[in-house]
């Protein structure tokens, strides 16, 4: 019985695990798979299909915003609040900083809120914490600890 119980723990973990973030964080048991089809689907365009971002992503263009950043662990995601990116993808880049007093920048990030439920939103941003390598994924963490309201 003992046996039955641990192989069938052990079919969820390598199954139904895999499909969930599993860390002590707010992004923590979210779909993981919706996540990565929707990146794919919204993202990757801008983003890079392997999270890269556009080329020269820190040069500015003539029209005085930033190319897309990578969302992988050599951009600057890991760094920013993820209440913050949730914002910045549901109400777009422009509206995101205004709100918090940034109003001297151009942003390039549309809003998602007629795109993407919120739900999906996160799930993305759960997709791109889970590609960052552990101590990235727990720097991420420290820096900003669990947020209950959602």
């Amino acid at each position: 019985m003992i046996k039955k119980i641990s192989e069938l723990a052990f079919l969820f973990l390598l199954f139904g695990g895999s499909s969930t973030a599993l860390a002590h964080h707010e992004l923590a048991n979210r779909n993981l798979s919706n996540g990565q089809k929707n990146y794919e689907s919204f993202c990757a365009s801008c983003h890079g299909a392997n999270l890269e971002g556009q080329p020269n992503w820190r040069d500015f263009k003539e029209d005085g915003s930033l190319p897309a950043p990578p969302h992988d662990e050599t951009g600057h995601t890991w760094h920013h609040d993820t209440k913050m990116l949730f914002n910045y993808t549901k109400l777009g880049g422009q509206v995101t900083l205004e709100a918090v007093g940034v109003n001297n920048y151009l942003s390039g990030m549309p809003a998602f809120e007629e795109l993407l439920s919120d739900v999906e939103i996160w799930e993305i941003l759960s997709y791109i914490r889970s590609t960052w390598p552990e101590h990235i994924q727990e720097a991420h963490a420290t820096r900003h600890p669990i947020n209950n309201e959602e």
